[in-house]
């Protein structure tokens, strides 16, 4: 199974740069042995199974929590069973139809 999620997460009581407890996150993530894509607005991580999933959210809170009142997070979630690699597949499946899309 694949489970590609999609997530941002931040305190919203910290001004108007949070980098820097965002930065706990991307090490938490960094560390975990998951492959991953830090973007922009969000970071996609690959795991095997939604729990492993769900503990990479429930880590992150707890990696900004103590500094924090009120947290936000988006989620987004894309389980497919059979197949695995689809952090790199997704993105190979569109370039293979028009070309290189991410510079």
């Amino acid at each position: 199974m694949s489970v590609l999620m999609e997530f941002a997460m931040f305190p919203t009581d910290k001004g108007t740069s949070v980098s820097e407890e965002v930065s706990k996150i991307i090490d938490l993530i960094r560390n975990s042995g998951f492959n991953y894509k830090l973007g922009a607005m969000g970071t996609t991580i690959e795991t095997e199974t939604l729990a492993e999933a769900l503990q990479i959210i429930e880590l992150s809170y707890l990696a900004i929590d103590p500094a924090s009142q009120r947290v936000y997070s988006s989620i987004n979630l894309d389980i497919r069973k059979g197949q695995s690699n689809r952090l790199i597949k997704k993105v190979e499946s569109i370039e293979n139809k028009i070309g290189i899309v991410n510079k």
